[in-house]
């Protein structure tokens, strides 16, 4: 959503003015890729990246707009932005997405696998359509992108993938399928430490609790649930995901990690 005088908002998960300040910029002349980057965590992981110094693509479904905003707050930083098409649960994009990305801004060297889709719902009326989508969208998607990314990268880089605070506790029944995919990610992301390691290719992987977004937000119906199950008793920000997103893409002597988001929802 933009204000009257263009400036983006973080209502609901999208980004502000004090997304763009300039300040450090520990990933000066690095490229990254941010798939699902039009809106919510992934826009502002995004926007901070290319704050401290990153070349940044990110990629979007039906968004293009929410992309291309984000593509301009990019620029504004002075970084080079590109906005692509690509569903993650399309095999070829997928993986294609690293490719085009790489190609229109000269190498990658951090993948943000955020692409992902949530179904909840009893698990004995679950469609087979739906667990196929899901599973495509964040197993089958994340694999083929990281998998191309390590082809990429040569020697060194950092791949980090999005998981959520279901993998370590799930409140309630429903969340079966979801976090079923998003689990998987975490045994990707260790196999991964391992195999990319000896060539200097890092993997970790983010677990963000109640964040406040438009798809899930802190005045919602379900809200007030969420954060009775943290321990600091308050939804989360995209800003603070993003933050540890950014570190990651920094780090040189941290892999095959897991790091709550989640306002102690683990704890």
């Amino acid at each position: 959503m933009t204000t009257a005088n263009g400036n983006l908002t973080t209502e609901n998960g999208n980004l502000t003015d004090s997304d763009v300040l300039n300040g450090d910029t520990p990933l000066n002349g690095k490229v990254a890729l941010v798939t699902g980057g039009s809106r919510g965590i992934g826009a502002a992981t995004a926007v901070r990246l290319a704050r401290e110094g990153a070349d940044v693509a990110v990629t979007y479904v039906r968004g293009k707009e929410a992309a291309e905003e984000v593509v301009r707050a990019v620029e504004a930083l002075g970084r080079r932005g590109v906005a692509l098409r690509a569903d993650s649960g399309d095999a070829g994009e997928a993986a294609g997405a690293v490719g085009l990305a790489a190609e229109a801004l000269g190498g990658l060297d951090v993948l943000v696998n955020n692409a992902g889709v949530g179904v909840l719902g009893p698990l004995e009326s679950l469609p087979l359509a739906e667990v196929d989508r899901v599973l495509a969208v964040n197993v089958r998607g994340v694999f083929l992108a990281s998998r191309a990314a390590a082809a990429r990268m040569g020697r060194g880089g950092q791949i980090i993938t999005v998981g959520t605070c279901m993998t370590q506790r799930v409140p309630g029944p429903g969340g079966t399928l979801y976090a079923m995919s998003k689990s998987a990610l975490v045994g990707l992301t260790k196999a991964l430490a391992r195999e990319l390691g000896g060539r200097g290719i890092s993997a970790n992987i983010v677990h963000p609790g109640p964040i406040d977004t438009d798809l899930n937000p802190a005045d919602g119906p379900y809200a007030a649930g969420q954060v009775a199950m943290t321990a600091l008793g308050r939804f989360g920000t995209v800003a603070e995901v993003a933050g540890t997103v950014a570190y990651l893409a920094g780090a040189e002597y941290v892999t095959g990690a897991e790091f709550s988001v989640d306002g102690g929802h683990a704890a």
